[in-house]
Formats: structure tokens, sequence, C-alpha cells
């Protein structure tokens, strides 16, 4: 199995990390990068050395994933998942719920355990077998190093290693060209609660399962990606369900992917659209992680979030690269307004993000086409459709007769006792607190009404 010169440079990078003395080592390259492929290498050379390897996943699709890779790069190897016997082997894939109840029936104590999509790996299960291997090394691999709850993986990994930007590997063409179309039409999600730091799933299904919505997105589908193997992600199986039905009403293969569905109808329905079977797949929670198609060249994003790292791995469920390919995100929820492009440059961290109030939350640097809904980093003109945004006239000064005085340092003083004035009455918001300023400051309690019933509320 030949690397790519990235790839390469990130086993590396990983090797001198441990040289360092590092014992846990997160590595981060953008969905699409090859990182089961580099962590299939990780585990072959290890096992050239002798060492026992366990490559921990979350869920059934991964298991078979890094098997297959593992398969083609003549690794033998067992599984741990259930459904499967025990085996001796150096490498072992292994579903983390079914390890953690068999932590004393395994065959050996790896030396080296590596995590997939590691970001999850701060939950029970997770702490429970690095608990129990806590002499192992260990490698995490990840697109997005970042939770909803704002913990920092820092209390598992020692230290980050980044791999190339998502604007690099499109560059180099491991990565395929993109376009976003923000559509006009989107459901109001103030009423929509928030739970475990996204949104409360029962609300927002019932916010987004309408007609409007859908019909809009199955309109935008026809009109900038018609007949493209597509990926639909839906809030709820009643959702999806939904919009699976619309789609094929307007004519279209669209199938349903649900968690609850047996794998192998999982698997025919994800298959489906490589050889044209199915156009559209409506999905709950299924393909956001893992999923590798590289046929997929639409998404539908109907499942608004506050998780960047959700919307990140959505978005890069297609851009894995065909010849001629330019991959279409159709961001009907806002996505991109509020988390940026796919190909910005995000800082990761190790560290825990201090919870934030919305309005502390810096807008991303996104400019939307007026004409045909594109959206794209700030330029003159819509790449898409040529619409050039009219340029605002400069601001003239106007010169006016007077004459310059002097500034005393009084006069500051004064400015800034009256701003500070300001602020105080503006902290006031109710009428007891208006009272008890007006007594602070001497004031007739009339003052304190006058304000209150002032204002407009």
């Amino acid at each position: 199995m030949e690397l790519r010169p990235y790839q390469v440079q990130a086993v590396s990078n990983l090797r001198v990390a441990f040289r360092q003395g590092h014992h846990a080592a997160l590595l981060v390259m953008p969905t699409g990068a090859g990182k089961t492929v580099v962590f299939t290498e990780i585990a072959r050379s290890a096992t050239q050395r002798g060492n026992s390897v366990f490559i921990l996943v979350h869920r059934r699709e991964l298991v078979k994933q890094a098997s297959d890779k593992l398969t083609k790069a003549g690794v033998n190897h067992g599984i741990i998942a259930a459904g499967f016997k025990t085996s001796k082997h150096k490498v072992q894939v292994a579903s983390v719920q079914t390890l953690a109840k068999r932590l004393l029936t395994v065959p050996a104590e790896p030396d080296l355990i590596i995590i997939d999509e590691a970001h999850h790996a701060v939950a029970g299960s997770w702490d429970k077998i690095l608990t129990k291997f806590k002499t192992a090394r260990v490698v995490g691999v990840t697109a997005t190093p970042s939770r909803l709850d704002g913990r920092g993986l820092g209390s598992h990994f020692s230290t980050l290693v980044s791999g190339p930007s998502v604007e690099q590997l499109t560059e180099l063409g491991f990565l395929s060209q993109h376009r976003v179309f923000a559509p006009p039409v989107i459901a109001d999600l103030s009423n929509v609660k928030t739970r475990a730091g996204d949104y409360a799933n029962d609300q927002l299904s019932a916010a987004m399962d309408r007609p409007t919505v859908t019909g809009d997105a199955v309109g935008h589908y026809r009109r900038l990606a018609d007949g493209l193997p597509a990926i639909a992600f839906c809030c709820s199986i009643a959702h999806a369900t939904s919009v699976c039905a619309s789609f094929n009403a307007a004519g279209y293969r669209a199938k349903l992917v649900t968690g609850n569905m047996p794998m192998e109808e999982r698997d025919e329905a994800i298959s489906g659209l490589a050889d044209g079977r199915t156009q559209v797949l409506c999905s709950v929670d299924v393909v956001s992680e893992g999923t590798d198609v590289p046929a997929v060249s639409a998404a539908i994003l109907l499942r608004p979030t506050q998780s960047e790292a959700l919307y990140l791995q959505q978005v890069g469920r297609i851009l894995r690269p065909q010849p001629g390919k330019v991959a279409i995100v159709l961001d009907h929820v806002g996505s991109t307004l509020k988390h940026g492009f796919v190909d910005d440059i995000r800082n990761w961290s190790l560290d825990s993000k201090p919870k934030r109030k919305k309005n502390d939350e810096p807008a991303p640097s996104v400019r939307q086409c007026p004409m045909c809904f594109a959206a794209f980093k700030p330029q003159p003109a819509c790449p898409c459709c040529g619409f050039e945004f009219p340029v605002k006239p400069k601001r003239q000064l106007t010169q006016r007769e007077g004459e310059l005085r002097e500034m005393r340092r009084q006069d500051a003083l004064d400015r800034i006792e009256k701003k500070e004035q300001r602020k105080e009455i503006g902290r006031a918001r109710t009428l007891p607190e208006l009272l008890a300023l007006a007594k602070k400051k001497g004031y007739k309690p009339g003052w304190a009404y006058k304000i209150f019933y002032g204002r407009k509320y």
C-alpha cells in the first residue's frame, strides 16, 4: 500500500511525537484525506516490530471499513464485535461497546491503541478501555477534534499532529472542488430548544418537516444538481421519510437509510449511489462519519446543527474526488453562514472551549449572491452567475465653516462620565432597578418612571 506524500509525513510526525516522550498523540486530517489508510500503515508497521494493536471504532460500519482496509494491505487481524469469535491476531478491530464488555477476556493486552473518530473518546466506554490498557501508546485520528459540550481532548492526548488543510488537499487534487448554495427558504428555529449542546431533535424535526422547506429542497436540487448522486441529511426518521417521499414523487430515485436498518440494507442503499440505482439518499445520522462513496456529488443540508464537527463531517462526504467533479452543497439550514466554509482555516486545539453566548460567536466571512443564492468568500462578483455587487460610495467628508477649539482634559473626562452614566442606566432593566438608581443619584422617582415607560420593549 503506497501512501501519499502528506500521509507519509503524518506517520513521520507521529513517530517524532512519540520519540519526544508523548504517550498519546492526536492526528487531525480532513475528511477524505485517508485517515484509515494512515492508521492501517501504522498498524502494519507496529506488527512488523512484534507489537499488538487494537483499533477502536464506535460504529458497525467503521468496523467493516477498517477491516476491509487492513485486508487490502495484507494485515491479518481479528474482530472484537458482536457476532464475531475472539481470535489471537496481533491486530484487532474492536467495537468500543463490545470491547468494554470483554475486557477480562481479550487474548492479549495491546502495545498500541488506535482510536478512529477520536473526538468521541471522552465518553465512558472509552475511558474504561484506556484505563484498563494504560501502558499502551495511543494514536487518535479525527477530522474534527471538537465537541458540542466544549470538552477538549487534552485529557486523553498530550499533543496534536496536524495534517494538510482542506484547501491544500483541494489544490493538490486529492479533494474535489465544490460550490455552495444557500437557498432563501430557511425554517424558523426561534422556538427550538437546545439539549446537550444541539437542537432538540423532536422540535427540530417538526420545524424542518414542512412542505415549504422540503419542496424548496426538491426544487433547488432539480435546478442546481439535477440527477447528481446526493445525500440529504435529515433530522429524524419521520423527516427523512417525508423528504424521501417528496423526491420520489418528483421522479427521482430516492432511498431511506437509518441506524435502525439492518447493515445489509444500509450497505445496499449506500452502494446504490455509486452505480446509479439511488440518486438521493435520505439519511438520519448514518453517513455523517466514515462513508466513502466518491461518486456522491451533492449534499442537501436539511438538519440544522450547532455542531461545527457534524457540519464538516456532512459536507466532507461529498468531497472525494472524481475526474471533472465539482461537488454541490445545498445548504437549506444556514450551516455555512453559521460555521463558515469547509475549506476555511481552523486552528484546532486540545483545550476545552469556554462556554460562549450566541452574541459572542464571531460571524464567518460569507457572502451570498441575491440572484443565484450561491455562498462564497467575499469578492466583488459572484463566481457562479457573475452578478456584480454594487460598490458603496465612499463617505465624503463635508467641510463646514467653524472654528477649531482646544479640547480640554475636563471635556474628555465629562464625555467619559456621561458615557458611563448611559451604560449604568442601560444596565437597569426593571423599574425597581431604575428607582434604586434614582435614589443613589439623588433624582426624583419621576425620573425612573419616565425612563422605564419611555423604553420600547
